[in-house]
């Protein structure tokens, strides 16, 4: 059987925080705000897998986590992979569609993030799509004011 989840995130810049996009530190500053490190990619990502297992909101459980000081999104996967393994589901492909006005993300920090997502999700590099969008102006994201991730998993039993 398989199951199809979607999950979006967004955040507005904070200054004082490094960025960090798909388990991937991209800048030292003009990070998001957020409890957590702010990784709009790992937290819709985290949606989507809940989402196809018919489970929660990032926020039910990530809330508690950073609480208890859990920081790092990469946590956040991993707690939600353990539920989706437990269910016998192995994940398919991964589609992430980011939108952002700034900075620019450059070929090879899009490569490392699908490394570092491939690898949280024990995928195949191939099997984990990332694009961007500046967005054209038209919402916030286009104008600069934070980033936008939307996320879309199959998995399969």
């Amino acid at each position: 059987m398989d199951r199809v989840g979607i999950g979006q995130d967004s955040h507005k810049f904070a200054k004082k925080k490094p960025l960090i996009l798909g388990g991937v530190k991209v800048a030292d500053e003009g990070g998001l705000d957020g409890n957590s490190d702010g990784d709009v990619i790992l937290h819709s990502l985290c949606n989507a897998l809940s989402s196809a297992i018919g489970g929660d909101s990032l926020s039910t459980w990530s809330d508690n986590m950073c609480k208890r000081g859990i920081k790092d999104s990469q946590k956040y996967v991993d707690y939600i992979f353990k539920k989706v393994m437990g269910q016998k589901y192995k994940v398919e492909n991964v589609s992430i569609s980011v939108e952002a006005k700034r900075p620019y993300i450059d070929l090879e920090a899009v490569r490392k993030m699908k490394m570092a997502v491939s690898k949280l999700l024990e995928i195949r590099n191939s099997q984990v799509g990332i694009t961007f969008t500046s967005g054209e102006g038209l919402t916030p994201f286009g104008r600069g004011l934070g980033i936008a991730a939307i996320c879309i998993v199959l998995l399969s039993k």
